[in-house]
C-alpha cells in the first residue's frame, strides 16, 4: 500500500483498496473501540454511513469507483462527561500515531465538546464532538471517522 505522502505528491499513487463493507464494519468496531476506551456507550441505532466520491485537487471526480465513508455513531453520554472524553482521546491517541488537529473541552451548548485527530500513518480521520442544540434537541456525544480515497477491490485505478 502506498502511504499517505505518496498519494499527495502523485495523484496516480496507488490507492488502498478495500471493499466498501469492510470499510463499515472496519468504522463500526473503530468508533466502538473508542466508545470502549472512554468509557461510553453507544446507541446502535444512531449509527449512519455514507459514502462520498472523492475530488480531486481541481475538484475532478473519477470514475474509478474510488470513495471516502463518513461513518458517525451518537453515545448517549452526558454533557458532564464530554470533557472526560475527549481528554481521553487526546491523550491516548497520538501514542497509537494520531495527530490532534482540534481539541475543546465542553463549556457550554454554544462552546461544545470537539477533539477532531489524524492518523499520521493512513489519513483516517476521528472525531468526537457534543451535538445537538440543548434547546430543543438533547445534547450527544458523536464519534465519527472519516476515511481517506478508497478503492474497491477488483477496480482498475483511473490515472490522470
Amino acid at each position: 500500500m502506498s502511504s499517505t505522502t505518496d498519494r499527495r505528491m502523485d495523484p496516480n499513487a496507488p490507492l488502498p483498496r478495500v471493499d466498501k463493507n469492510a470499510a463499515v464494519k472496519w468504522a463500526e468496531e473503530y468508533t466502538t473501540y473508542l466508545a470502549h476506551l472512554t468509557g461510553v456507550e453507544l446507541d446502535p441505532w444512531t449509527a449512519r454511513a455514507n459514502f462520498e466520491a472523492c475530488l480531486g485537487r481541481n475538484d475532478e471526480v473519477a470514475i474509478d469507483g474510488r470513495y471516502s465513508l463518513f461513518y458517525y455513531v451518537n453515545s448517549p453520554a452526558p454533557v458532564t462527561d464530554h470533557t472526560r472524553v475527549v481528554r481521553t482521546l487526546r491523550r491516548e491517541l497520538p501514542q497509537q500515531g494520531y495527530e490532534v488537529t482540534a481539541y475543546r473541552e465542553f463549556e457550554n451548548a454554544y462552546a461544545s465538546a470537539v477533539f477532531r485527530a489524524r492518523d499520521t500513518r493512513s489519513s483516517y480521520l476521528v472525531t468526537a464532538d457534543t451535538v445537538g442544540s440543548g434547546r430543543t434537541k438533547p445534547q450527544r456525544l458523536s464519534f465519527a471517522v472519516r476515511t481517506p480515497c478508497l478503492l474497491p477491490p477488483g477496480a482498475e485505478q483511473q490515472q490522470f
